[in-house]
C-alpha cells in the first residue's frame, strides 16, 4: 500500500481484507446510449477487484434484475451504468430502496449532474464560472442562439454524457446537422442546449480534474484528435494526447482544483466523479459539466490522474469501493 494512498484516505477507515466488501457487483452495460463504454468501464473494474481478492460478480444491468440484486447476496454494487439509468438518480434509488450501499452519488446529486443545463443554473447562482449558454428548445430558437452566443458555439444534449450529440458549430450552414445531433432519434426529442465556445490559449484549453473521496486529484491537461475531445477522441482515437501533471503553474492548479471541489460539492455529490472545464487565454477555468459515473477504460480520465497521485488502477478501484463503507447521512447520501 502505497504511502500517498494513505495520505489521500487517511480519513477513513482503512479496509485490509476483501471478505469486508461482501458479495460485490459491478454494474455494467444497460440500456443508454453509453452502453458499450459502460461495459468496457465494468469489465475493467472486476477484473481489477478480483485481482485483490474481492468476491465480485460481473452484472450486464437491465431494468429487472437491478431490482432484484439482494435475492441474490449482493452486499454492496460498484456502478460503472453510464448514462440514463446508471447516472441519472434512478439506479441509486433503486439500490437505496434495497438497502445496498454503492460507489458515488446518491440520488438527488445524481439527478443535477445528468442535467446538465440544471447544473450550470445552479453554479451561476453560487457564481461558479460556467459559459454563457442558452436553452434551445426548437430549430427556429437556435438561430436565436446562435446570434447570441456568436460562432463557434457549442450544441449539445443536457443529459448524455460521453459527448454523444455533441457539435461544435462554427457556421449557419451546420445548424440543421447539429440540431438533428443533438436531438437525437428517439421518440421524445432529448432537451438541448447551446454554450458559448471558450477559446484557448497558450496551455490548451480542455481539462478535467477528478475528485475523490473529497480530495482534487491532478488535473489533466488534454489534446483532443480532432475539433474538440468528442467521443471518437475519448475512446476509440489513439491520436489524443494527455499531460498529467497538466503543466500548470502549481498556484494556478491549485486554485483550479478548488473551484472543481466546489462545483462537485455544490451539487451534493460525493464519493468519485470528474469535473471537466475549460481554461481560457487568459487562464480563467470554465466549468463544462461533472460526470459521477466517469468511465473507467484504458483511455479513461480519472485512471489516469490517480496513477499521477502514485495509485494504479487496482489500487484505484479498490479506494473507490471502500467509500461504501462511509456512514450515509441525509439524502444527499
Amino acid at each position: 500500500m502505497s504511502a500517498s494512498r494513505l495520505t489521500l484516505h487517511a480519513s477513513r477507515p482503512r479496509v485490509t481484507d476483501p471478505a469486508a466488501f461482501g458479495r460485490v457487483g459491478v454494474l455494467m452495460g444497460g440500456w443508454s446510449a453509453e452502453r458499450q463504454v459502460s461495459l468496457w468501464s465494468g469489465q475493467g473494474v472486476t477484473d481489477a477487484l478480483r485481482s485483490r481478492g474481492v468476491d465480485v460478480v460481473a452484472i450486464d444491468a437491465t431494468r429487472d434484475n437491478v431490482l432484484r440484486l439482494k435475492e441474490h447476496g449482493i452486499a454492496r454494487v460498484f456502478n460503472v451504468l453510464h448514462g440514463t439509468g446508471g447516472e441519472d438518480g434512478t439506479l441509486q434509488a433503486v439500490l437505496d430502496l434495497q438497502g445496498i450501499p454503492y460507489t458515488g452519488s446518491g440520488v438527488l446529486a445524481s439527478a443535477l449532474a445528468m442535467d446538465k443545463l440544471r447544473t450550470k443554473r445552479l453554479w451561476k447562482a453560487e457564481a461558479l464560472p460556467t459559459p454563457d449558454y442558452v436553452w434551445v428548445r426548437s430549430r427556429v430558437e437556435l438561430d436565436a442562439a446562435a446570434a447570441q452566443l456568436d460562432y463557434p458555439f457549442i450544441l449539445k444534449p443536457s443529459e448524455e454524457g460521453s459527448s454523444v450529440g455533441v457539435s461544435k458549430v462554427k457556421s449557419a450552414d451546420q445548424l440543421d446537422a447539429a440540431w438533428r445531433l443533438a436531438c437525437g432519434e428517439a421518440a421524445i426529442p432529448r432537451t438541448v442546449m447551446a454554450e458559448r465556445y471558450i477559446a484557448g490559449g497558450a496551455h490548451g484549453h480542455e481539462f478535467t480534474c477528478a475528485v475523490l473521496d473529497g480530495e482534487a486529484l491532478p488535473l489533466i491537461r488534454i489534446e483532443p484528435d480532432g475539433e474538440f475531445y468528442d467521443y471518437n477522441a475519448k475512446y476509440l482515437s489513439d491520436a489524443t494526447r494527455y499531460h498529467c501533471p497538466s503543466g500548470l503553474d502549481s498556484g494556478l492548479e491549485a486554485r483550479i482544483q478548488t473551484i472543481c471541489l466546489c462545483a462537485f460539492e455544490t451539487i451534493g455529490a460525493r464519493g468519485w466523479g470528474r469535473v471537466d472545464f475549460m481554461l481560457d487565454a487568459q487562464d480563467r477555468p470554465w466549468l463544462i459539466e461533472v460526470n459521477l459515473v466517469p468511465g473507467m477504460t484504458s483511455h479513461s480520465l480519472v485512471p489516469m490522474a490517480a496513477r499521477a497521485r502514485g495509485m494504479d488502477y487496482a489500487e484505484l478501484c479498490w479506494a473507490i469501493l471502500e467509500t461504501t463503507l462511509q456512514p450515509v447521512h441525509g439524502a444527499a447520501r
